[in-house]
């Protein structure tokens, strides 16, 4: 067989790596003009030639069965391009129409049927002792679009498509998992392709029962395995990440990933707010509109932007105010759900506050963060409204897709005159303001979950704390280029994500060892330079 010898460093020694390189198809069987680089023309132009994003979905899943390697080196080489169609948004119409556009099994699918079997179900698995990661959804709560049931399932496998792409994890190593618990969507139980259980979601009793063997399960068959936890109801992703996440290495994008990302943003957007009104940074206020799980684990997060500034950690809770489908989020309300009490006013008792001009006026936010999926909810007037109050205000509609965003980057700056200071959770074109290039930030996860599995990965943790998720945004905060802040950017281009990757799990595999819940002793002590040679050696590349 023939081998590739690949050169790399460790703790300044050069060391070889033997590969073994795939035998040459026999002469005759492919065109004889046919390299590598020809067909990575190909392959692009391909893509670029249809006309619709779930077209190209189709296209590059197609890609990535039959030749993984050009399908990823072609996302390194287009990253910009390229995540938006196997991620958000074009992965939302993929889930919508998975069950019609269904090719081949992709991950692993388990039911509500299989409890007391799960154990069988997961051994299935071809390759078993590869298994580092995996995402898992139940498809209840699928971005903005609601309970999808099975049809959840391009969700755990285009995540794991950005960890494969974002931080080198071998695609051998990951599985994405879909758990069939039935749904109450009845346009996919009246449909007759749809792929899932037609029955109604399983009780709360029973839920937790089945999630409790199939964490057990799958902590006996896959010992290495992290989990994150993706696009569970609100509810469910608050008591299921609360409950094995001491047990087992779990992680939730939706609350501890996008909480990070908005973290590292806000603190990039707060020190450029703070400049131009001339306030302390601890003087800031947040006003979170939209309040379920992604906006309450922002906002856990976001506590500790005011904790870093010195603020105890109960004044740091009282920087930080909601707006739910009923209006200001305050005690004497009235009964309210368990996630929301913790960020609850107990400083008004007024009759209800609805509207969100008037909240604003009220709060005077220097921040006014969406996580509602509400299309156009932050009007003209809002955006005026918060623009009146601040210098530079910071926008942040962070509802996925698209279409859901609470408003677009050409409507706050229109009517911020340009100073907004502006991310949000899918992508806006650049906007020409007054003879200058503005450029939005996008507050995506992706900045944040490969690093974390990858250094969780490699520091074989036994949880994901808060110290490790916190490190990982205070890593992907300090990583921009002087360019990048010489052009006012929010995080950093995305061109660059495996260099950031590869920083952010060296954050994580610190915060783990200070933590304690690090397995890999051997990486104790090794330093930020040893460290990094290891991650860096690790990662995997396309051929």
């Amino acid at each position: 067989m023939t081998i590739i010898l690949t050169p790399y460093w460790t703790n300044g020694v050069q060391k070889i790596k033997v590969m073994p390189q795939p035998p040459k198809p026999k002469h005759g069987l492919v065109p004889p003009a046919l390299d590598a680089s020809t067909h990575a023309l190909r392959c692009l132009n391909q893509l670029r030639s249809k006309t619709s994003g779930i077209e190209k979905y189709i296209y590059l899943s197609a890609l990535k069965d039959r030749d993984p390697d050009v399908f990823y080196k072609l996302c390194l080489q287009n990253m910009s391009e390229f995540t938006p169609i196997i991620y958000t948004p074009t992965v939302g119409d993929a889930c919508l129409q998975y069950s019609h556009i269904y090719r081949r099994p992709e991950g692993l699918f388990v039911s509500i049927k299989d409890k007391g079997n799960i154990h069988e179900v997961i051994n299935n698995w071809p390759k078993i002792d590869e298994a580092r990661i995996s995402v898992v959804t139940d498809g209840s709560r699928i971005l903005g679009l609601g309970d999808l049931g099975i049809n959840g399932m391009p969700i755990a496998i285009g995540k794991l498509s950005l960890y494969i792409a974002g931080a080198g994890i071998r695609p051998e190593s990951t599985i994405p998992i879909c758990l069939d618990l039935g749904t109450n969507t009845e346009r996919y139980l009246e449909d007759p392709l749809y792929l899932g259980l037609r029955q109604k979601r399983a009780s709360d009793q029973e839920m937790t029962e089945f999630m409790d063997e199939f964490m057990y399960e799958m902590s006996v068959a896959f010992p290495k395995l992290m989990i994150q936890f993706e696009d569970f109801s609100t509810d469910n992703a608050f008591k299921y990440l609360e409950r094995y996440r001491n047990t087992y290495p779990v992680f939730n994008d939706d609350i501890q990933g996008t909480g990070a990302v908005v973290l590292s943003g806000f603190f990039n957007a707060a020190k450029l707010s703070s400049a131009a009104s001339g306030n302390p940074l601890d003087s800031h206020r947040i006003l979170f509109f939209g309040a379920g799980s992604a906006g309450v684990g922002v906002a856990q997060q976001l506590m500790s932007f005011f904790i870093l500034q010195g603020l105890p950690k109960e004044e740091a809770r009282r920087r930080v105010w909601f707006v739910d489908s009923q209006g200001l989020v305050y005690n004497a309300r009235g009964r309210l759900a368990e996630h929301k009490k913790y960020f609850a006013r107990d400083d008004y008792s007024g009759p209800p506050m609805t509207n969100l001009v008037d909240i604003i006026k009220y709060v005077k936010p220097t921040a006014l963060l969406g996580l509602s999926t509400i299309s156009g909810a932050f009007t003209s007037e809002v955006i005026q409204t918060m623009a009146s109050i601040n210098a530079r205000p910071i926008i942040f509609p962070l509802s996925n897709p698209v279409r859901l965003s609470e408003c677009s980057f050409n409507d706050a700056v229109e009517h911020t005159n340009g100073h907004v200071l502006f991310a949000s959770g899918s992508p806006f074109p650049e906007q020409e303001f007054q003879g200058s290039t503005l450029y939005p930030g996008q507050g995506n996860n992706m900045y944040i979950f490969p690093g974390v599995g990858l250094g969780a990965i490699i520091g074989r943790v036994k949880s994901v704390t808060d110290a490790m998720v916190e490190a990982a945004s205070l890593g992907l905060a300090d990583s921009l280029t002087d360019e990048e802040r010489a052009l006012g950017l929010l995080y950093p281009r995305i061109e660059r994500i495996r260099d950031i990757s590869m920083h952010i799990a060296r954050a994580v595999i610190e915060a783990a060892q200070r933590e304690g819940v690090d397995r890999n002793e051997s990486l104790r002590g090794l330093g930020d330079a040893g460290l990094l040679d290891v991650i860096k050696e690790k990662m995997w590349s396309p051929m």
